[in-house]
């Protein structure tokens, strides 16, 4: 758990960074992450090695076994001189790093330029999928005094704050909470309580295949495989460590910050190879189908996309141009059948009037098992947006299924609706996961309770609307005012008490 006195200590390092003159949120994180990275690399030298030292046979090196190559392990030029320091990072460590390949990272000659390895046969565990997107990254830490508190910094969290790869991952997790913006292309971070209540719904299992098909910083892939560790950790084979360790995840985006800051989380959640790619999803770059067994995702749900760069099959089903739109018939398209997907759309997506609107919403209806829409207060995503959105619970059939749909008004996530969003004691997320497990409950709730069962007769009835305000009834409690003669004498002994102040006050003076 990240403590107060952890939290000081990420926000020191934070401030030292945005004194250096870097006061972007996404380009800070990104630094650290590197720094985090080569700090990584070296953790697992070092493990390779007591391996060897207790009798357990060779192991593969990430450095050259040479003197410029070691120079680059972090635990062997964190004490140097901070210009030393800086000069190592910058023109020998990022640069190699940029360049590895199979898991090594390659050397330098005696001129300093870098000397191509041999490579091996696939990507090691080392580099895995956050080496894959380095080779545009940038080193922008601005001076050896900043670089300096950053490591020294970093030191002090690793070896008396950070006992452990769950510690690593609740860091990172903080250091993320600090993106206040959303990034050029309209990402954000779901807030963690909002992607845990959508994992619960969904209950991933450790033989299920995720994916996020626009995964930003990878939030909905962690808190999956958080949940599967929490619930099935002391159950699992072999086989499914296996496909824990990366198969079992796969996200896309179409930004290498966000797939840089993505293997990373993923990384430090002891997911050390997920499919974490480069790609448009609702393009014509995607013809996945039929592939994953639970999709997870907060998808863009500004603006439209280059008509021509769509996929044809999304184009075909949605009949638009926009993302939000386009997202949920790609999640249909590729999830097998049985598949489970739990997505949050802005409610436009429930009540749009639009021929695709209705289409799509009928498409869920009718054609696949709609089960749950959770209505979410506007404020759950500030201060990045103030949209109204819901979540949508559902499962590909192809063959109809949906008998009733089950709606929850949700009107407090446990943290105030403002700009500020302080914790606060009223939340309806426990609520909401204890009722989806009972839904056989729900029959019984009348309409004007929190959450309720609809049929699908008459959701077809009102045009496939989804909205929970479009079935939910209101109780109007009759207020008994006083007689008319009543209120007339408090206002005229009111004007009374009124009439005798003015007059002393006319006195005093």
């Amino acid at each position: 758990m990240i403590t107060g006195v952890i939290k000081n200590k990420v926000d020191k390092i934070w401030t030292d960074i945005w004194a250096g003159g870097i006061t972007n949120p996404i380009t800070v994180i990104e630094q650290l992450t590197y720094l985090m990275f080569i700090r990584s690399l070296d953790e697992k030298e070092l493990e390779a090695e007591e391996f060897e030292n207790m009798g357990g046979g060779a192991m593969p090196k990430i450095f050259p076994q040479t003197a410029s190559g070691q120079a680059m392990r972090w635990s062997r030029f964190k004490n140097k001189d901070p210009r030393e320091i800086y000069d190592i990072i910058s023109k020998r460590v990022f640069p190699a790093i940029k360049n590895m390949s199979g898991g090594r990272l390659p050397d330098f000659d005696e001129r300093g330029e870098l000397v191509e390895t041999d490579g091996a046969a696939g990507e090691a565990d080392a580099g895995g999928a956050f080496a894959r997107y380095m080779s545009d990254a940038m080193f922008l830490i601005p001076t050896p005094q900043v670089l300096q508190k950053i490591i020294t910094g970093l030191e002090d969290l690793y070896e008396h704050d950070l006992t452990g790869l769950d510690m690593q991952g609740d860091l990172y997790e903080y250091m993320l909470s600090k993106l206040s913006t959303a990034g050029q292309n309209g990402q954000f971070r779901t807030p963690k309580h909002i992607r845990e209540m959508m994992v619960e719904l969904a209950a991933p299992t450790p033989d299920d295949t995720i994916c996020d098909p626009a995964c930003g910083t990878a939030g909905f892939l962690v808190s999956a495989a958080e949940y599967i560790r929490g619930k099935y950790e002391d159950e699992m084979t072999a086989g499914q460590w296996e496909r824990f360790d990366g198969p079992m995840f796969t996200g896309f985006d179409t930004d290498r910050t966000m797939l840089r800051i993505s293997a990373m989380n993923l990384m430090l959640h002891s997911v050390t190879r997920p499919e974490i790619d480069y790609r448009d999803s609702v393009s014509k770059q995607n013809a996945i189908s039929d592939k994953f067994t639970l999709c997870l995702a907060n998808p863009p749900f500004k603006g439209t996309v280059d008509a021509e760069s769509i996929s044809d099959s999304l184009r075909a089903a949605a009949g638009t141009k926009k993302t939000e739109l386009l997202f949920v018939a790609l999640f249909l398209r590729m999830l097998v059948k049985g598949g489970r997907c739990a997505c949050i759309v802005p409610d436009g997506v429930l009540f749009g009037s639009s021929k695709a609107h209705r289409a799509l919403r009928r498409e869920l209806v009718e054609n696949h098992r709609l089960r749950a829409v959770v209505s979410m207060p506007s404020g759950v995503f500030k201060p990045y947006s103030g949209v109204s959105t819901a979540v949508l619970v559902f499962t590909k059939t192809g063959a109809g299924g949906t008998d009733d749909v089950w709606f929850y008004d949700m009107k407090a996530d446990g943290y105030t609706l403002d700009d500020k969003r302080a914790p606060t004691d009223e939340n309806d997320i426990p609520d909401i996961i204890e009722r989806f497990r009972s839904l056989d409950k729900e029959a019984e709730r009348a309409r004007t309770e929190r959450s309720f069962l609809v049929p699908k007769e008459e959701i077809a009835a009102n045009g496939y609307d989804l909205t929970v305000n479009k079935y939910k009834k209101v109780e109007y409690a009759p207020v008994e005012y006083p007689p008319t003669e009543q209120i007339l004498a408090e206002l005229h002994e009111l004007e009374m008490e009124i009439t005798s102040g003015l007059a002393e006050l006319e006195e005093m003076l």
